[in-house]
């Protein structure tokens, strides 16, 4: 089986969806070594295509209410042209390569599949866009609307990596329960129980105290993060001090509001704000943590959760459905919009460390059944049975044009 896989969220800064990309890549590759996994466009292209299609649409104004320049404007009415005419141009690319090509499929792991000849698997991570757009650039949420839906029709077959999404999905597309299977994502091997000693050196590297609480991921309006600063503030003094809130991700897009009470409130009472956090560093980071702090409104899957559990570490988050599945009762759940709730859990988990103990209870055990391997053979099987039904197809067509 020849499969061509779309790399390119695999080639810029990795997020979940890079992950994804090249963890499931890698695993198939190694568990089915007769098979061929063929990542477009390949690195040189690929970083030219992901440099123009990523680039913000319109640079922020450095002073806040400071109305645009006409050079910003015309900025931004550049960037987003470029953005536009480099989808364009891959779009075309990927049609003329598919049929250079001798792939049997074409695997889409991002949302939305090119147009292609090739029998079409292709993996959701969640509704978001479609169900909650003021949450996304206004860009991202024209291109679902002229093409998510549209798109998924031409599919043979749909991925999604939690139930939750699944139902989701169901429930807003035309699309039938057969033509849409759960895989849940797994969590690399690296997220595990840390030395003491690696666990002090990201103490020592990022000047963090003995005890913190512990927030991952890009600050955006869906992560919610504006509970948590506030639980943190109301908290008192004496335990602020003790254990204060760390932030360890950019400041995304429409974080402003976070960023100004950050600046002005949060962080005057003790909060810490580290930005972005190499890859190496965040398992010791994790189970340094008295907790992991995790309030988004909503998710498809929610790494951090799981990631923090594989760590032996302790989780407060959100009840949102996906990491409600996820989690399986793995740690406490609070509602996102209760500042009053968060705070009292986190005053708990500082004046009562024997509570987090039972939070951590059965979560190594639990992280353990999230594994790349299993999703790489689920997502194996899926592939195989649209190839086969094509395959399937195509007899019986040959069949009928013979017989006519």
């Amino acid at each position: 089986m020849h499969v061509l896989v779309n790399g390119l969220a695999a080639l810029k800064p990795k997020t979940g969806v890079g992950h994804y990309v090249t963890q499931l890549v890698d695993h198939m590759a190694a568990l089915a070594p007769e098979d061929q996994f063929s990542l477009y466009p390949g690195p040189l292209l690929g970083r030219l295509i992901t440099r123009l299609v990523h680039a913000p649409s319109q640079p922020r104004p450095t002073v806040k209410n400071q109305p645009a320049s006409r050079w910003t404007q015309f900025r931004g009415a550049a960037f987003g042209w470029a953005k536009e005419t480099a989808k364009t141009a891959s779009s075309a690319h990927f049609l003329a390569s598919t049929r250079l090509s001798r792939a049997d499929l074409y695997f889409e792991p991002n949302f939305i599949p090119y147009r292609s000849h090739l029998p079409t698997v292709v993996t959701v991570h969640d509704l978001s866009v479609v169900r909650h757009p003021e949450w996304h650039p206004i860009d991202r949420v024209r291109f679902h609307d002229r093409h998510f839906f549209r798109c998924l029709e031409r599919a043979s077959h749909v991925l999604v990596v939690s139930e939750s999404v699944r139902q989701e999905l169901l429930a807003d597309s035309g699309l039938s329960p057969n033509q849409v299977t759960t895989v849940h994502n797994g969590v690399h091997p690296y997220y595990c129980p840390q030395p003491d000693e690696a666990i002090t050196g990201v103490r020592v590297r990022y000047q963090l105290p003995q005890r913190y609480f512990l927030s991952v991921g890009t600050i955006e309006p869906r992560k919610n993060i504006g509970t948590i600063l506030r639980a943190f503030v109301d908290m008192p003094a004496s335990q602020r001090a003790e254990c204060p809130l760390v932030l360890a991700g950019p400041w995304g897009w429409k974080s402003q509001e976070e960023r100004e009470y950050f600046e002005t409130v949060a962080a005057p009472r003790g909060a810490r704000h580290l930005g972005y956090v190499p890859d190496a560093d965040l398992p010791a980071l994790y189970a340094g943590a008295a907790a992991l702090l995790y309030p988004s409104f909503y998710e498809g899957f929610g790494f951090p959760p799981l990631e923090m559990l594989a760590c032996g570490g302790a989780v407060l988050a959100s009840t949102a459905d996906a990491v409600r599945e996820v989690l399986a009762g793995h740690g406490c759940l609070i509602d996102p919009h209760d500042v009053t709730d968060w705070r009292e859990a986190m005053s708990r988990i500082v004046s009562h460390p024997e509570w987090a103990d039972t939070l951590r209870r059965g979560g190594l055990e639990h992280a353990g059944d999230f594994t790349w391997e299993r999703a790489a053979r689920a997502t194996l099987s899926a592939l195989r049975t649209v190839r086969d039904g094509t395959r399937q197809h195509q007899a019986v067509n040959m069949e009928l044009r013979r017989a006519a």
